[in-house]
């Protein structure tokens, strides 16, 4: 008879998934509190993913993160959705529970929240408005986060309106759509400014909105973590803002992942962050 207890296996389903820093990270985690467990990047095609998925608990798997394309999709596998992934429409995290159910939840907009609250000293959500660009799934959980923290009103602008425009139709009243060329100007009087869009991200378009309308009191934050310091934070902290990058928010939203996964709340430091870039 064996007596060796199952090693917890975990991983990021995504296609393509190489380029994930996820596995450094919970690695990283893995070792430092001594747990012995795996955590695999597994690239599936979107054919493939309900298979995948129910076969994984089966091979010791006690949850997974979901990257792109699948984050809607896994929605419809799961048998249980938290009420923040189902008002953002997508999960970025599996918890494969005991029971054999599915639990599915959407941790970006805790890690968003987090990583401005480790790395703007001072800041408030209900400081002013939030400007944020781009309609995409990471605008969709930035603006849910900054809603539930109580920012008083949302401007939104994306390249293609009617996206903008769903997004405030799902969200209500307090997402204000500004059209794309005037996006510069939603950021008058703004405390808060996130950049959601791939716009900066390398090998992909500069970001080009204009900044002239920004105040120096605003915290500014990018998404993209590729490079690190975007040139969007750059003139941002010319002008005077506290400008925070999105490096902080990927590590954040693994940490409550990690937590259901390995029973251990893993700590956000300055050493998580260095071994994440070393990657």
């Amino acid at each position: 008879m064996n007596s060796h207890p199952r090693i917890p296996l975990a991983g990021v389903i995504g296609s393509p998934v190489a380029h994930s820093r996820s596995p450094l990270l919970h690695r990283h985690w893995l070792k430092r509190y001594g747990i012995q467990g795996y955590y695999i990047p597994m690239d599936v095609a979107q054919a493939d993913l309900r298979e995948v998925i129910s076969a994984l608990p089966k091979a010791g798997f006690v949850g997974v993160n979901v990257t792109i394309p699948h984050k809607e999709t896994v929605l419809a596998l799961a048998d249980i959705v938290t009420d923040r992934a189902a008002l953002i429409g997508a999960a970025n995290t599996l918890i494969f529970r005991k029971d054999g159910r599915i639990h599915a939840d959407n941790t970006d907009g805790f890690g968003f929240i987090a990583n401005l609250r480790q790395n703007a000293t001072g800041w408030s959500p209900t400081a002013g408005a939030a400007a944020v660009i781009g309609a995409g799934g990471a605008a969709r959980a930035v603006i849910a986060s900054l809603i539930e923290v109580g920012a008083p009103e949302i401007r939104l602008a994306n390249r293609t309106r009617a996206r903008a425009e769903a997004l405030r139709q799902e969200f209500g009243a307090k997402v204000v759509v500004y059209d794309w060329v005037q996006a510069g100007n939603m950021m008058d009087g703004a405390a808060t400014v996130v950049n959601t869009s791939s716009l900066g991200m390398e090998g992909k378009p500069e970001f080009r909105v204009p900044l002239d309308a920004l105040s120096r009191n605003a915290v500014v934050s990018d998404l993209v973590y590729t490079p690190l310091r975007t040139h969007f934070l750059e003139q941002a902290a010319e002008i005077g803002c506290v400008t925070v990058d999105g490096l902080g928010m990927l590590i954040h939203q693994a940490a409550p992942a990690f937590e259901r996964w390995f029973g251990t709340r893993p700590e956000v430091d300055q050493t998580t962050r260095d071994v994440v870039l070393a990657g």
